[in-house]
Order: C-alpha cells, then structure tokens, then sequence
C-alpha cells in the first residue's frame, strides 16, 4: 500500500515537522506539544459549534468535525491537530446500534457476548470507503486548512472497542471483556477479529486521506494483566498497527494505567509509546530500554494548579523527557473540560521556549 502522491507526507508539507521529526526518532529543534482531548469543552468555540448537536452526529459531519480539529490549532499554537473522532465512530458507521449518552458514554443496543453475537457483527460488512466517507471528506477538509501542521488519525484498539461491546457501556473493571476472555476464548478471539478489521480500516482511511501519523487508544488496557494483554490482545493491535506502518506513516500507541504493558504495547508495533501521568518519563524511557520516542506526560490535574506549580512540573516532564531519543510534550490523559484554555495556551509557550 502506498499514500496518495498528495499526501502531505509525499508532497513534503509535514515531512519535516517537528511533530513528524520527533515521532520518527530525531530531535528537532522546537519541542513539539499537542494535548489530547485537546478539541473539547474546555473551549468555548467548541461548546459554541456543537451546540445542539449530538456527538456522534458532530463526529459524522465532515465540515463541523474538521472545524473542532482546527479549534484548538488556532487558539493554542500547537504542534498538530488530531482528527475529531470518537472510539465508536466506525460502529457506528457500520450501522451497530450505539449512542453517547451525556454524563454516561457509548450505550450499545445489544451488547456482544457469544459466537453467534460476533457473526451479526460480521454480517454487517466490512468498513469500506463508501462506509468510511463521512470521516475521510472531514479529514481531507482539516489537512486542506492546517497546511505544514500534520493532522494525527485516532482510533480505539481493539481490547477497548470489544470492552465497550461486551459490557454494553462504559465499566471502571472490564470484568465482563475479562470473563469472556476466558470462558468463550472462541468468541474473545473472533470478536477481537472483528474489531481489528473494523479498527485498522478506520485508521488505513484517514492516513490515506491524509493523515501524517496515527494513534491507537487502548483506553482499558490498563485493566488487564501482561500476561492476558500478550496473550489475548496483542495479535489484534498488532494487525492494526502493522497496517498502519505500511503506509509508510508514525503509529502511536496509548493506554491509561499501562505502565506494566509499555514494552508489549511498543512491541506490538508501535513507533511511539503514550505514557500516561503515572509513569515517569525517565522510568518509562528505561523500562523501554532507552530506544522508543516518548509522548507525554503533563499531569492533567495540574492545569489548575498555581502556574509557578504547573511550570515546575511541565519543566520536570520536558527533563524527564530528554533521556528518551524524541519526546513530544503532552498530557498523561486527556484536557479535563473544566480547564482555563489560557492555560493550555500558556503551556505551548513554555514548551516551545524550552
């Protein structure tokens, strides 16, 4: 598989980046930051253009998707724009009955827990571009407007859209996704199957319409043991991240409370690994044997923190950082809605100064 001769990276928009430069191993010479969740509530414009809007139909409206990418590009200075999305939209572009609930999250209709669950799940097709065209016109719309920012594809792993799935809601355990690992491994490998497939060709049709690299969020990896992570979900995000990377594009990987997972997670086929708050930049950079580019790790809560506080700290992770081959400054998670978007903007100044 090849990209597009006008991909942005084949026509040398983003190639050079700082985000692109440091995603591929180099240190270039501003230290570049995003914050994920970083298009959200903490930003009035956002709040103002999903007004009345249901979030899965703003994820599905090309125009008003690539607009919520640009806010925060525009108001902060960062160093890329990830796709508006969420971890339900290509169900949801499959037709598997899901909502968003405010305050709850993905609601799904019929949860999946058998064989015979997985193959209604087959029987509904493959994600196709025909399928995929809401999310590549809002992609292609957002790379047309950021010019030399390089624009990052999102997508759920597999563990976390099965767990969704099987529990039919968010659950702060998985025990539902863990029970069914081993009390029907038939039914765990052919639902995870499935959501590699329906993954990985989200993913493939952003790059392809222009994204310059891709992360995959395993939300609820965390939840799992290495051994059960290895044995029962690896081959699954490894098939999406293999596609990935033969696109010739970056692939980060990421998960919440996944510090004892960060050497299976890179070496699952990622060329960047996430690391949340919990982890040390430096300890992470040597349990990884001082070889992967890292992205992280600003302890969200400490955007409210006195900025002489905050400062110290964004000082710390950048330090923490510099042992690692490449870092790109961001959050251990995600923008809490409640943040000061000054904040935000103050931060990527700092981060550029250093």
């Amino acid at each position: 598989m090849t990209l597009p001769e006008d991909h942005p990276l084949r026509t040398g928009r983003t190639a050079n980046s700082p985000l692109v430069s440091a995603y591929s191993g180099h240190r270039p010479r501003r230290l570049p930051v995003w914050f994920m969740r970083q298009a959200g509530r903490s930003l009035p414009e956002y709040r103002a253009s999903r007004a009345g809007v249901a979030m899965l139909d703003s994820c599905l409206d090309p125009d008003l998707a690539a607009e919520l990418t640009l806010q925060p590009v525009r108001r902060h200075g960062v160093d890329a724009a990830i796709f508006f999305s969420d971890i339900v939209v290509p169900m949801a572009l499959l037709g598997v009955d899901v909502k968003i609930e405010p305050g709850v999250g993905p609601v799904f209709a019929s949860p999946v827990r058998t064989l015979d669950d997985v193959a209604r799940l087959r029987d509904l097709g493959p994600l196709d571009d025909e399928r995929a065209a809401p999310v590549t016109a809002g992609v292609r719309a957002a790379v047309a407007a950021l010019g030399d920012t390089p624009l990052i594809g999102f997508a759920g792993a597999p563990f976390t859209l099965a767990a969704y799935l099987v529990e039919g809601r968010a659950s702060r355990d998985h025990l539902g996704a863990r029970r069914l690992m081993h009390s029907d491994p038939a039914a765990w490998h052919a639902l995870m199957s499935w959501a590699a497939d329906v993954t990985g060709a989200f993913l493939q049709a952003q790059v392809r319409a222009g994204a310059s690299a891709a992360q995959l969020f395993d939300s609820w990896a965390g939840s799992l043991s290495l051994t059960d992570y290895t044995q029962h979900v690896v081959p699954a995000s490894a098939r999406v991240l293999a596609g990935v990377r033969e696109l010739g594009v970056r692939a980060v990987h990421f998960g919440v409370a996944t510090g004892e997972l960060l050497v299976a997670m890179r070496d699952a086929g990622a060329d960047v690994m996430g690391v949340d708050y919990r982890v040390p930049l430096d300890e992470a950079s040597w349990r990884l044997g001082g070889r992967t580019p890292l992205q992280g790790n600003v302890d969200p809560a400490m955007l409210a923190a006195p900025w002489e506080v905050l400062e110290a700290h964004v000082r710390d992770v950048v330090e923490r950082g510099s042992v690692a081959p490449a870092h790109v400054v961001n959050l251990g998670h995600g923008v809490p809605p409640d943040t000061d978007p000054d904040v935000l903007t103050r931060v990527v100044e700092l981060v550029h100064s250093l």
